[in-house]
């Protein structure tokens, strides 16, 4: 849940999606103190990171990579632009929502950087 010392926290939770692994890394890098947005930007800069990752090794495997990236891309797009939608709702509703894996991995990542 946001927290109320912190007004703006809501729209640094939905920034950190906004620019998918840009802007949460940015925010994992400027936001220290706040708990909110540094579970929001690592959630983001994971996730989306893992997504980019995946469209790289689409594009860079001959062949093969081209074949299946053409067949599942739309998919993989539409999947990860309804949960950019949904993480920004979230984030704006002061939501500390966990997606399976990343968000758990999310918490660990921020456990270990303290």
């Amino acid at each position: 849940m946001a927290d109320k010392e912190y007004p703006d926290e809501k729209m640094l939770g939905v920034i950190a999606y906004l620019g998918w692994w840009i802007t949460g890394l940015i925010l994992l890098i400027t936001q220290k103190k706040n708990a909110y947005v540094r579970f929001h930007a690592m959630q983001s800069t994971l996730l989306f990171g893992a997504i980019t990752l995946l469209f790289l090794v689409f594009g860079i495997v001959p062949i093969i990579g081209w074949i299946i990236g053409l067949l599942i891309s739309p998919v993989i797009w539409i999947v990860t632009f309804v949960l950019w939608l949904l993480l920004m709702w979230k984030a704006y509703n002061g939501e500390k929502y966990k997606l399976p894996y990343f968000g758990d991995l999310a918490e660990k990542q921020l456990e270990k950087m303290k």
